[in-house]
């Protein structure tokens, strides 16, 4: 790939993202407003979910911010955010859902989640360094081209992740809107609003795997430009 289809493409990621984490917001701020179909909370949707898949060694947390939701297999927790935690949206509902969804995921063994999980250390480390590193490597590309390697090496090791983080999240997706569905927390009114909300949110997923990789395609053609 060129440089110059590098470059459209990372600009076309760009416009991409504007458009999806704007609708994204839109659409939840949309769908907070309206009740699912049980009124659960959504730290009593995951609590539901956790149960009716058999798994009860996972507690349900609340934590601060703003889509700060996420589920720790080490701690075997689901952390929901505030605006998730104790409200009774479809918005919400479709959240907790997901993240539970990552909960069973960790129960049967989902092999995508294992592989994510042990990557978990090297992304922390290439996700420090990798900046300086590629810096280093751009500057001083003339004299040792190997630092640029390195960097590209550390930056392929975030890509790798991007791109194993993409079936664990819509799969997450799928449990959570069949059982949504199935459970009756989702109703033929609002099941397509859950199932929207959580689509645009895997949206994002994809978007940031494809601009990793036309990054990651960036700086190896810049290595090889100087070669």
């Amino acid at each position: 790939m060129n440089s110059g289809m590098i470059w459209i493409l990372l600009i076309a990621v760009m416009v991409f993202s504007f458009i999806v984490q704007t609708t994204l917001q839109s659409r939840f701020a949309k769908y907070s407003k309206i009740r699912n179909a049980t009124g659960l909370t959504g730290a009593e949707v995951a609590t539901k979910m956790l149960r009716d898949n058999g798994i009860y060694d996972v507690k349900v947390t609340c934590v601060r911010g703003q889509l700060t939701d996420h589920y720790d297999p080490r701690t075997k927790t689901v952390n929901l955010s505030e605006s998730v935690y104790g409200m009774n949206s479809v918005a919400a509902a479709a959240v907790a859902a997901h993240e539970c969804g990552h909960a069973v995921q960790d129960a049967v063994e989902y092999a995508p989640l294992r592989i994510r999980s042990a990557l978990v250390p090297v992304v922390t480390f290439a996700n420090n360094t990798v900046q300086w590193v590629l810096l280093a490597g751009v500057l001083m590309v003339q004299a040792f081209p190997q630092v640029l390697w390195l960097g590209i090496a550390l930056f392929a090791m975030t890509t790798l992740f991007s791109l194993v983080t993409l079936p664990v999240e819509i799969n997450a997706s799928q449990r959570a809107v069949a059982w949504l569905d199935s459970s009756g927390i989702a109703d033929y009114q609002t099941a397509p609003m859950a199932k929207d909300a959580l689509k645009w949110a895997a949206y994002t997923y994809v978007i940031a795997a494809i601009g990793s990789l036309a990054t990651l395609f960036y700086y190896i053609s810049i290595a090889n430009r100087r070669n």
